[in-house]
């Protein structure tokens, strides 16, 4: 899957449900983590992320809106429930971008989903837990973006196998341009 992206959460009130998050990004191969506004207990998190993520994962801090800071090219996309956000099913991930969740208590603050290039919502009935909410969207990005083989017609019927794609002769432009003026010199 070509880009990267990373996931993170603004004011937590809950460490293990950060610890939760960082793992589960680290299974699904996040480029870095990180949190905003956050009294996070390492500790308290390690119980949850039991990979050691930011050991294997670049992990930031951010102490305020002001000080964050996203690589070049990186949408940020915001988790919530608003009446204007895009549902899940119906998102394209971009292909280099940040998703970013809300404090369990009080949601993406008004301040982040200004600062958001888009703000997204999972179509649930009420609020799932942090942890599972970002799983969901990662794993949306998955399935969205990656290379997978079609889902069978029929429920347990077996999948068909991934196409191998087939790549042809490289393209170089100055050959090109060659051939071209050739071909405009036989017309001659």
């Amino acid at each position: 899957m070509k880009g990267y992206f990373g996931i993170g959460i603004e004011g937590p009130s809950k460490s293990m449900n950060v610890g939760t998050l960082f793992r589960t990004a680290h299974a699904f191969g996040a480029s870095f983590v990180f949190t905003l506004r956050a009294q996070y207990d390492a500790r308290a998190g390690a119980l949850a992320d039991t990979s050691d993520t930011p050991l294997s994962v670049p992990t930031y801090r951010f102490a305020d809106l002001e000080s964050f800071r996203l690589p070049l090219g990186c949408r940020l996309v915001g988790i919530e429930i608003t009446d204007d956000a895009i549902e899940l099913p119906s998102f394209r991930h971009p292909r280099q971008c940040a998703y970013i969740l809300g404090s369990e208590r009080e949601g993406l603050s008004p301040a982040v989903q200004s600062t958001c290039d888009y703000v997204v919502k999972i179509p649930t009935r009420f609020s799932v837990n942090l942890g599972t909410a970002g799983a969901l969207v990662m794993y949306d990005r998955l399935i969205s973006l990656g290379r997978h083989a079609p889902r069978p017609v029929g429920e347990g019927a077996p999948t068909e196998a991934l196409e191998v794609p087939v790549f042809g002769e490289p393209l170089y432009k100055r050959k090109q341009r060659l051939r071209l003026r050739q071909k405009e010199q036989l017309k001659q």
